[in-house]
């Protein structure tokens, strides 16, 4: 769910200690493996903001206490810098989300592609730790079908895509179109606000969503 942070240069999957040989799954964070807009609402709450999840926005969504406008987008966004700077470290995992990446991980390799500033590198890796999802992390910015298509084309497996925007899962379908591609948005409040498509699958419970990724880089 996250807004884009700087641009990364895809690296190898060697460098990664991901091999060619084995399918590899790509998956997000926000909105996917954790619960972003819970944890960013926790991180407003403390400095006295309200965070009303009534669309699927992110910078809309902040008001001061009261205000019928949400709050200047210029200040939202040093808001959301502080909380990747500070607290990204804290969100909770989606439910289900771990327990099916341990799941696959004997059938696949996993890469973690997040759009996040550069300053949550440390934290997010540390996260992923912490939760025992010790995974290969990618940092990136703007649609991820360019990258997505590097990353794919290191690999002589089957490919799948997991992300809660329709924009990159779209973007990922244009520019490696032999990726499957899923859709999974983690927050109970976002998903009637959340777009579909008929191009990706929407599975919004992990177990069942680690059962089509399975089944589709077998």
């Amino acid at each position: 769910m996250a807004e884009p942070g700087p641009i990364a240069r895809p690296p190898s999957l060697e460098k990664l200690g991901l091999a060619r040989d084995r399918p590899l799954v790509i998956v997000d964070v926000d909105e996917v493996l954790g619960l972003f807009m819970q944890g960013f609402g926790a991180f407003l709450a403390a400095r006295g903001y309200e965070f009303r999840v009534d669309r699927f926005a992110l910078f809309q969504n902040i008001f001061q206490p009261g205000a019928a406008e949400h709050l200047d987008l210029v200040e939202g966004r040093k808001l959301f810098d502080e909380f990747f700077r500070t607290d990204c470290g804290t969100i909770e995992p989606a439910p289900g989300a771990v327990e099916a990446l341990r799941r696959l991980k004997p059938k696949a390799e996993i890469l973690i592609l997040s759009n996040a500033p550069a300053e949550a590198e440390r934290l997010r890796g540390e996260w992923l730790r912490r939760h025992g999802l010790p995974h290969a992390l990618v940092l990136s910015s703007g649609p991820k079908g360019p990258i997505t298509a590097a990353l794919v084309s290191q690999t002589s497996g089957r490919t799948a895509f997991i992300d809660d925007l329709i924009p990159n899962l779209d973007s990922v379908a244009d520019h490696s179109p032999a990726t499957a591609t899923f859709q999974h948005v983690a927050d109970l409040r976002l998903r009637p606000l959340a777009p579909r498509s008929e191009r990706h699958p929407r599975i919004d419970d992990w177990s069942e969503l680690g059962r089509a990724i399975e089944d589709a880089v077998s």
